[in-house]
């Protein structure tokens, strides 16, 4: 080898090691100051990918919550563990239930003035303690993460469970939560630092440079749209514009707002990976078939209960981490809580759609505005000159005879082989059914099933 190609060489190597230098001392910095949940798990998302793209040296999550999802909370952890660059938290007041978790993910834990970490058991919504499986899977994940990171694993799972005692830390009956004095005592914390200026500088970097997440418009409005509640509100609006468009055929508002219900749904779960393309597919299979039970299909029947569980799973599995029917969860957790914690949303927000539906449906049609009310209440009398129809039909009243048509709840009749136009008074009638003519009523006829002799 020649003095050339030495000095490029060595050119090489010195340019080498001032960019990893530099990159060395690049901090990527983003906070979690909410409940613990799909947003929560997107923020994470970005944060691991912008900073591995930026080559950063540190990667440094600020975090303040009460717990949340343990789906999302066992995510977080998985990338914050698999992180290519070393990883602090700053535990800003709280780290409860799901906030240990990824807080212990982390290889440096610093803690402001004041702050806790534990009670990590599964609660569910109501603050009870959840079944031993689901605790023995939270267990077991705590366990793990601080043995990967030299964390004593006997102290993680008495953040979990309250039947372990540890001389001189806990008490047996009692679940552990450290404050920040005893988490530094008992190796859960490097130091006491109050905000990310203090963590860099307790952990050594000087001449740093620090990138902060930024939020762009459509990742804010992700994170606002695949929040729960809103998810919630989402299907009411899904399932009222449908119940509105059966209940007047035709293309119409309730319809578009059915159809923009339904994208903002969908899309951002699709953006967020947790939507796939069979799971849309089942979405509108199932209001297909239920359109087919309504419009084409006499009586109700197989279509539509099938379009019911369809649109009910699609919507279910939609919030569920999953790839096919395999859910993301160790063998020991079945993930029924998750499956039925997402069904009872579901189900709650159906419920509410449909009523909400009918009482919003009452108020329009009967609502005064300054052009008068929606639906026609003018009454023509003949005092006022109008001429009503043929009252020959009120004779009819107490006729039996058959449904000449599927009766939705409007169609025709045979009574001694003359046809005429009636309405059922309660419920569907199929055709061929026998029925009875009940009453005449605003000029129209008024029929009931006949009951069975």
């Amino acid at each position: 080898m020649n003095i050339k190609n030495i000095i490029l060489v060595a050119l090489c190597c010195l340019l080498t090691t001032i960019c990893h230098a530099q990159s060395s001392r690049q901090v990527y910095y983003y906070t979690i100051d909410d409940n613990i949940a799909k947003p929560a798990l997107r923020k994470t998302e970005k944060a691991v990918k912008e900073a591995k793209a930026q080559k950063a040296g540190y990667l440094l999550l600020e975090l303040n919550t009460f717990g949340g999802e343990l789906d999302a909370a066992d995510k977080i952890r998985t990338l914050l563990l698999n992180a290519p660059m070393p990883t602090m938290v700053l535990i800003n007041n709280n780290a409860a239930s799901a906030g240990a978790l990824i807080s212990i993910a982390c290889d440096s834990i610093y803690m402001a003035s004041g702050s806790s970490i534990g009670a990590a058991s599964v609660v569910d919504q109501n603050g009870n303690i959840m079944p031993d499986k689901y605790q023995s899977y939270m267990r077991s994940l705590m366990r793990t993460t601080a043995e990967k990171n030299g964390r004593d694993p006997d102290i993680a799972q008495a953040m979990v469970d309250p039947d372990i005692a540890i001389r001189g830390i806990s008490e047996k009956g009692k679940v552990l939560t450290f404050t920040t004095d005893e988490a530094i005592q008992h190796g859960f914390c490097e130091g006491v630092a109050n905000n990310k200026e203090e963590v860099l500088q307790q952990a050594g970097l000087e001449d740093y440079t620090l990138t902060e997440q930024k939020l762009s418009w459509i990742d804010q409005l992700i994170l606002f749209l695949v929040n729960p509640v809103v998810s919630g509100i989402l299907i009411m609006c899904i399932v009222g514009g449908i119940y509105f468009e059966l209940q007047a055929p035709g293309i119409g508002l309730p319809l578009a707002i059915a159809v923009v219900a339904a994208l903002l749904y969908f899309a951002p779960h699709y953006l967020e990976g947790l939507a796939q393309h069979w799971e849309i597919l089942l979405f509108l299979v199932g209001v297909v078939l239920l359109f087919l039970e309504f419009f084409v299909i006499p009586g109700f029947g197989v279509a539509g209960v099938s379009g019911i569980v369809l649109i009910v799973g699609a919507l279910v599995l939609t919030m569920i981490f999953n790839v096919g029917f395999h859910f993301k969860f160790d063998p020991d957790f079945n993930g029924a809580y998750e499956v039925a914690k997402d069904l009872v949303i579901v189900m709650f927000s159906i419920v509410a759609g449909f009523f909400a539906a009918l009482w919003l449906c009452k108020k329009v049609i009967t609502a005064q505005t300054r052009f008068g009310t929606i639906a026609l209440n003018t009454e023509l009398t003949s005092e006022k000159g109008f001429i009503a129809q043929d009252m020959h039909l009120q004779d009819l009243v107490g006729k039996e005879g058959v449904a000449a048509t599927f009766m939705r709840p409007a169609g025709k009749i045979d009574i001694d082989g003359d046809l005429y136009d009636a309405t059922s008074e309660y419920g569907l009638i199929d055709k061929g059914c026998p029925i009875t003519v009940v009453k005449f009523e605003n000029a129209q006829l008024v029929v009931h099933k006949k009951a069975n002799d």
